[in-house]
């Protein structure tokens, strides 16, 4: 399988980081490439970066579709135009928010996410409500680090054992699932922390969820279905400087 990840900001700063994780996710005989954005914002923390992102986003899922990639991930928590994504191409799609999602409702009653700011609440609120899941999901809390600061793993470790130790005991909260693709390679101290505290819970690792789910959809002949997804109308589109 060749898969592309694509980082939907235009710092290269963390591809490296995910190439070396995203290796555990994949096998043997699957290729890898990681590219970021040319143009949009350095790092997705409001709707108005989200919406930057988009048009460069769906050029290179276009892109790799005609390079001959099986799937892409684009990887962030906010599933940045995921949608549109798969209107425009026939390999799988995913973000990190649904392959999580979907993966830690097969593990618990109750959900809590743990992200990285409060600007992205109301965002990531308005991606449960549109799965309908808000009943499942019981907490949204945040650890109040950019996602470009998110370099310092311990105090990055440390933020997330705290809120989601709160979101276990305040919020009764089962499963955790970490609100943000940046933070990678948290998710199993994490359980291991909680543990020795008393609370046996999975913790979703979202990059690692959408990774998986991409490799089920090419290994099991899937694509997003023609009927949700349809093909945009042929018609002109302009853009600035055209």
């Amino acid at each position: 399988m060749k898969l592309k990840v694509i980082m939907p900001i235009t710092s290269n700063v963390f591809n490296e980081e995910i190439k070396e994780e995203v290796k555990h996710y994949v096998g043997s005989n699957d290729s890898l490439d990681v590219e970021n954005l040319n143009y949009g914002p350095a790092s997705i923390e409001s709707e108005f970066d989200e919406a930057m992102a988009v048009p460069d986003i769906l050029n290179k899922v276009k892109k790799a579709q005609a390079e001959g990639f099986d799937g892409v991930v684009i990887d962030c928590f906010g599933d940045p135009g995921v949608n549109a994504a798969r209107e425009l191409v026939d390999i799988p799609v995913c973000g990190g928010f649904e392959p999580a999602m979907q993966i830690a409702l097969g593990l618990g009653k109750n959900i809590g996410i743990v992200t990285v700011l409060p600007n992205v609440v109301s965002m990531i609120q308005d991606l449960i409500s549109k799965m309908g899941i808000e009943k499942r999901v019981k907490s949204i809390r945040y650890v109040n680090i950019p996602v470009l600061d998110l370099g310092d793993k311990q105090k990055l470790e440390d933020e997330l054992f705290n809120q989601s130790l709160e979101a276990i005991k305040s919020d009764h909260v089962h499963v955790i699932v970490l609100g943000c693709t940046g933070m990678m390679g948290m998710a199993h101290n994490l359980m291991r922390r909680l543990k020795e505290a008393g609370y046996d819970v999975p913790v979703v690792d979202p990059a690692f969820a959408a990774v998986t789910m991409v490799r089920s959809y090419v290994q099991m002949g899937l694509k997003h279905s023609r009927l949700t997804y349809m093909t945009p109308p042929v018609k002109p589109y302009s853009w600035w400087g055209n």
